[in-house]
């Protein structure tokens, strides 16, 4: 049967298009609602086509204040965690120390740990201190929670290095600091790219951690999670997309520089 022979040729590619297409379907969902004009406060069921939100994303009162304050907290704690993280992780590859299998292991702990959990010992640990709760601990609690993914991104990168690369470099009269930055710096930058983009990602993403830590800080999340008690806004929806194309658009630079670098190496 032609038909059955083209379906075993081409089962793996069927099956990542089905499942690509249920990734991106809650997306799809997102983008489209964007373009409604709800007759009631939720958003949950299609009217019309409109506008009207893409030309007022900050109608909303406090949706553009949250989201500004969920967009700082993200990048201080991708910079914090990246460069932390990034010097744990040649710590643990290239040298031998004293409970260094510990530190290995304990490294993961914040990564199967429930996140209501640690967001409740973070909690008890802020109190006991006499913190304030607001923006600053919920950057410290941001970081500390992705700081296990920085060090395992940039971990499996950093073992994969060629050594030889960096031994010709010194047999060329480099100094230790001339072969970090354009040896090792180099090569272990997709490692640290992809452990600061799933910083990102997840920081200005997390909302169980935040909510427990955040005083009378609102970020984006708690916005979208106290406007569905009450009302969903169509700018919700347009900020969710406007996110999500941007994401899409650094990808697709970055696949395109990518693929210069290596047409022109060849």
């Amino acid at each position: 049967m032609p038909v059955v022979n083209w379906l075993k040729r081409h089962l793996v590619v069927i099956a990542g298009l089905f499942t690509l297409a249920y990734l991106l379907l809650p997306n799809v969902v997102v983008t489209v609602f964007s373009f409604n004009k709800p007759k009631g406060r939720f958003n949950y069921q299609w009217q019309r086509f409109s506008l009207d939100a893409w030309k007022q994303p900050c109608g909303v009162a406090d949706l553009c204040g949250s989201l500004s304050i969920s967009l700082q907290i993200a990048v201080w704690a991708t910079l914090g965690a990246t460069v932390l993280g990034t010097m744990i992780a040649f710590a643990l590859v290239r040298y031998r120390f004293r409970a260094r299998g510990a530190i290995n292991s304990l490294i993961f702990l914040p990564m199967a740990m429930p996140e209501v959990v640690m967001a409740a010992s973070l909690l008890t640990l802020f109190l006991n201190l006499g913190a304030q709760l607001g923006f600053w601990t919920i950057l410290i609690a941001h970081i500390m929670f992705c700081l296990s993914f920085v060090v395992t991104a940039v971990k499996a990168r950093v073992m994969s290095m060629d050594p030889r690369l960096e031994e010709a470099a010194r047999d060329l009269y480099a100094g230790p600091a001339q072969t970090f930055l354009r040896v090792t710096l180099p090569i272990a930058a997709p490692g640290i790219a992809a452990g600061a983009l799933l910083s990102f990602a997840l920081s200005f993403d997390d909302f169980i951690i935040t909510n427990f830590n955040a005083g009378s800080t609102v970020t984006f999340p708690m916005f979208v999670w106290g406007s569905a008690q009450r009302g969903t806004p169509v700018q919700i929806n347009v900020i969710g997309t406007a996110m999500f194309l941007l994401a899409v658009l650094f990808v697709l630079v970055s696949m395109l520089i990518t693929n210069r670098r290596n047409h022109q190496k060849a």
